[in-house]
């Protein structure tokens, strides 16, 4: 009752407005993302749905970050309510966006581990909350323990990776989206 219409994220046209703002050729991005050509042609066309894996080979292709891709897959809308999933014990790890649709602030859930070699770095802010379990965080040469409740926070430009340093770890990630200029406080006179 009262909840926006749930549809699923349609990628399709938001990676093809990205290559091609990048005047990107789909053979380059293959390339780039060690994934065929049919394969991207097919993403783009809305006839296959990528794992988020192969979302973020695309991403990493394309200069982005899956969770942007996933927010402009989806138009705005002024209420819009993202239902749990399924719960109990999950032997993937996994990602899931908790704000759809292409807005100025983004949110993710992480639960379980991801690819710790990852590095990752955005050019906004973002909040990193522990729901569940603990993570290792490293930023800025340090490394950063986080249990149950903590939260780091990082200022666009900060280089960091991540891991879950407890099974079924739930990680809540809110940034500001890539494509929203960050406004510094200007100096007071």
């Amino acid at each position: 009752m009262g909840d926006h219409k749930e549809q699923p994220l349609r990628v399709g046209a938001a990676v093809r407005r990205r290559r091609r703002a990048l005047d990107l050729t789909l053979a380059v991005v293959a390339e780039r993302s060690g994934l065929s050509v049919p394969f991207l042609s097919q993403i783009e066309n809305e006839r296959a749905r990528p794992s988020q894996s192969s979302l973020e080979k695309v991403a990493d292709a394309l200069r982005t970050t899956a969770v942007e891709l996933l927010a402009a897959a989806d138009p705005a809308c002024s209420v819009d309510v993202v239902r749990a999933e399924g719960t109990g014990p999950r032997a993937e790890p996994r990602a899931r966006s908790l704000v759809r649709g292409h807005h100025q602030m983004h949110a993710s859930e992480f639960t379980g581990d991801h690819d710790a070699g990852r590095e990752l770095q955005y050019r906004n802010d973002q909040l990193m909350y522990v729901a569940d379990g603990a993570v290792e965080i490293e930023a800025e040469g340090r490394a950063y323990r986080l249990g149950r409740g903590d939260t780091l926070y990082l200022t666009g430009g900060v280089r960091h990776r991540w891991r879950a340093t407890v099974a079924e770890t739930r990680l809540l990630v809110v940034a500001v989206a890539e494509d929203i200029e960050a406004l510094r406080d200007k100096p007071r006179r």
